[in-house]
């Protein structure tokens, strides 16, 4: 698997790139957001972006990749803001994953690969899931209203089809936190809410397909 890093410090730039290759990954590094995006191909597997950049910042970049179309990179970014909103800035960019500087080489690796192992779609022995206007397609990763593809970051298509999946019952924040960020601490309930805002801009006047239960969780239900 291929690692995009973007990071400014040169130091810390040769360290993550000593350690993941020493774990088996290749590893691209690039100094700035701008160099990131030339690099961007099908075959990186994972970017790794630092939020404070020269130029245009990590979560520029994630907002742009998302923009482009590119919703199944798993991104994870690093930086020393780590103030709640500035979590959930990382998060409505498309972020997957936030590490707090400084860190352990032992936590990057155990993050990374945790991104990695859920960065697929849950198995299921039924590819095409429906709901009312509402179709996703499993093994594509896609999803489609009214029979129009619809652009959803990677996080975003996970929640949906999880509550899609699970159509006419209530799952609880604490439940969806643990199907869908079990390995990243820094998830808090605000997080979900924010994914579920931005799913919902995106649903249009299908909106209230997702349902909400104050104080407990959300529902995906469809009614004629």
């Amino acid at each position: 698997m291929e690692i995009l890093i973007v990071e400014d410090d040169a130091d810390l730039r040769e360290i993550l790139t000593f350690n993941l290759e020493s774990a088996g990954y290749s590893v691209t590094c690039v100094g700035s957001a701008e160099e990131g995006l030339k690099k961007l191909n099908p075959g990186i597997s994972l970017a790794i972006l630092d939020v404070m950049l020269p130029g245009m910042s990590g979560f520029q970049m994630a907002r742009k990749i998302r923009e482009e179309g590119n919703s199944n990179l798993p991104i994870i970014f690093l930086t020393a803001r780590t103030s709640e909103n500035d979590i959930l800035t990382g998060f409505s960019a498309g972020g997957d994953d936030y590490l707090g500087k400084p860190f352990s080489t032992s936590e990057l690796l155990a993050r990374v690969k945790a991104v990695l192992k859920r960065s697929g779609s849950p198995n299921s022995e039924v590819d095409i899931v429906t709901l009312g206007p509402l179709k996703i397609d499993r093994k594509a990763a896609s999803v489609t209203l009214d029979g129009n593809p619809i652009v959803l970051s990677r996080k975003e298509y996970q929640l949906l089809e999880l509550l899609v999946s699970n159509a006419g019952k209530y799952i609880p924040r604490s439940e969806i936190i643990a199907c869908l960020w079990q390995d990243a601490p820094y998830v808090i309930d605000r997080t979900i809410d924010v994914h579920i805002a931005r799913i919902r801009g995106k649903l249009g006047s299908y909106r209230d397909i997702i349902k909400n239960r104050i104080g407990f969780g959300y529902c995906a239900a469809w009614e004629e």
